[in-house]
């Protein structure tokens, strides 16, 4: 009888180390198509832009997406989120739903996607900034030692990549830094009381009424050249990396926890430069894969840091 028992005991262990080791690895396949899904959103951009002007893309990325999240929201039955969330889903829309897109795209139009990927590599970094400063967290010296660094070498590569200054595109892209970093931080706390893709389909719908506006008033004044990299350019920035993207990234992070999932978005940067390599031919400059390398080791560090806060 004794015998039985054990051999029931280890096997009841068996199971759930096998199943906790398949949820795992499904969650790191979810996150990891998140992560390649955003990789691929300057290249679709600059794709989106052949086609139409920068206000006009984004407008219809987001009316595109929001419609996509409508639906899920309704056939799921989803309730409302409560009043006292909707401060947050606002601040959420206006960063990562709509200043993130809009910036990026305006960069776009005069920065490469490369150059893109570099200085966007950072948002990590200035997302973290933002949280302690959300939450009064205290991370510790080495986790600002790092910060710094991060920012130091993006600034630099910037600087040298513009000719000694800071260009408008640059400018641009660290607008979006800033407002898609509150967009996160705001997201992550809310991730906390709902699902994380409700967060996200709440913001998009809060976003259709400025988005049916900004189609109308910029599609008159903006030239539509359709072409087929301009159409999959959009439908992929709307459905793949609006939507699609951010659900199965929140899905994944929710399995394998934000430590696990943060250390596959930081192949991003280099996923991106290579993106723009094939899809769009771009000559990537020697010091874009250089500076992405040395951001990656300091968000690294940030990490690490962070994690011996914890267990100490």
């Amino acid at each position: 009888m004794k015998v039985k028992d054990s051999a029931t005991t280890q096997s009841a262990i068996a199971v759930g180390s096998s199943t906790a080791g398949t949820a795992n690895r499904g969650g790191m396949v979810l996150a990891g198509l998140g992560v390649v899904a955003f990789s691929l959103t300057f290249p679709s951009t600059a794709w989106g832009l052949e086609s139409f002007g920068p206000w006009s893309l984004v407008a219809l990325r987001t009316l595109l997406a929001a419609a996509i999240a409508g639906g899920v929201l309704l056939a799921g039955r989803v309730p409302v989120p409560d009043r006292r969330h909707r401060a947050g889903l606002v601040v959420v829309a206006a960063g990562v739903v709509v200043g993130f897109p809009l910036l990026t795209t305006l960069a776009l139009q005069t920065s490469t996607t490369s150059h893109a990927a570099v200085v966007v590599g950072l948002l990590p970094l200035t997302t973290a900034v933002f949280a302690s400063l959300r939450t009064g967290a205290r991370p510790p010296r080495a986790f600002w030692i790092a910060a710094l660094a991060g920012a130091a070498v993006v600034i630099a590569f910037t600087v040298q990549e513009s000719g000694g200054a800071l260009s408008g595109g640059d400018l641009y892209l660290f607008g979006a830094l800033l407002v898609c970093a509150a967009g996160y931080t705001e997201g992550g706390r809310l991730a906390g009381i709902m699902p994380g893709w409700q967060v996200v389909g709440w913001a998009l719908i809060l976003s259709l009424p400025l988005a049916v506006a900004g189609a109308a008033i910029a599609l008159p004044l903006e030239p539509v050249r359709l072409t087929t990299h301009g159409v999959i350019g959009l439908v992929w920035v709307a459905a793949g990396s609006t939507f699609f993207g951010l659900y199965v990234w929140y899905r994944g992070m929710a399995e394998i926890g934000v430590p696990q999932a943060s250390q596959l978005q930081l192949a991003q940067p280099l996923l991106t430069l290579v993106w723009s390599f094939f899809l769009l031919g771009e000559e990537v400059s020697a010091t874009a894969p250089v500076a992405a390398i040395a951001v990656l080791v300091c968000i690294a560090a940030t990490q690490r840091t962070g994690r011996a806060r914890r267990r100490g």
